[in-house]
C-alpha cells in the first residue's frame, strides 16, 4: 500500500517569487485552497516551530479549520510542515470529510529553479503516529490528494501570472 503521495508541478516564475507565494499570508490568501472557497488567515508565523492557522469555507458548506506547524525551512529551497484539521482554537480534530483520515500529515515541499522556471515537488505522507486504519484510508485517497494539490497549484499558476508581470 502506498503511504505517500508525490506531486510535481513546474511554474513559469523564478523560485524566489514562488517561495514567497507559499510563505507570505497576504499572498497565500490569493490562491491557497479549493477554488471558490473563502479563505481567512488566523495566524501566520513562518519559522521553524511557527504556526499557520487558517479557515476555509465553500459557499454552500461549513467552515473548516486547518493548522500547519513548520518543522524545517530552508529559504528558498524547502518547507517541511505537519498539517492537521483543527478547531478554531487550533486543537486537532478529525477531518470533516472522513473520520478515518490521518490526524496529522507530513508535507515536504522542495523548490528547484531551472532557466527561470520553478519546479515544486510536494510529498505528503501520514505522520508516524498514524494507525493502520488511517494508513489504509490515506492509501485509498491518493487521487483526492493529487487533485487537491493540482487544483491548488493551478490557482498558484494563475496568481503568479498576474503578479510576475
Amino acid at each position: 500500500m502506498l503511504t505517500q503521495v508525490e506531486i510535481t508541478h513546474t511554474f513559469n516564475a523564478p523560485r524566489e517569487l514562488v517561495f514567497k507565494a507559499f510563505t507570505e499570508s497576504k499572498q497565500l490568501q490569493n490562491w491557497w485552497g479549493p477554488k471558490g472557497w473563502t479563505f481567512n488567515v488566523s495566524q501566520s508565523d513562518f519559522c521553524p516551530g511557527g504556526v499557520f492557522h487558517y479557515s476555509q469555507q465553500p459557499d454552500d458548506g461549513d467552515v473548516m479549520w486547518v493548522k500547519f506547524v513548520y518543522n524545517e525551512i530552508i529559504v528558498p529551497k524547502k518547507i517541511v510542515y505537519t498539517s492537521y484539521f483543527s478547531d478554531e482554537e487550533g486543537n486537532i480534530v478529525r477531518a470533516p470529510f472522513n473520520e478515518k483520515w490521518p490526524l496529522e500529515t507530513l508535507n515536504t515541499l522542495t523548490f528547484a529553479e531551472d532557466g527561470g522556471k520553478t519546479t515544486i515537488t510536494a510529498i505528503v505522507a501520514p505522520a508516524a503516529s498514524a494507525t493502520e486504519e488511517e494508513l489504509k484510508t490515506f492509501g485509498e485517497s491518493q487521487d483526492m490528494v493529487h487533485e487537491g494539490f493540482l487544483g491548488t497549484f493551478n490557482q498558484l499558476e494563475d496568481y503568479l501570472s498576474k503578479v510576475s508581470k
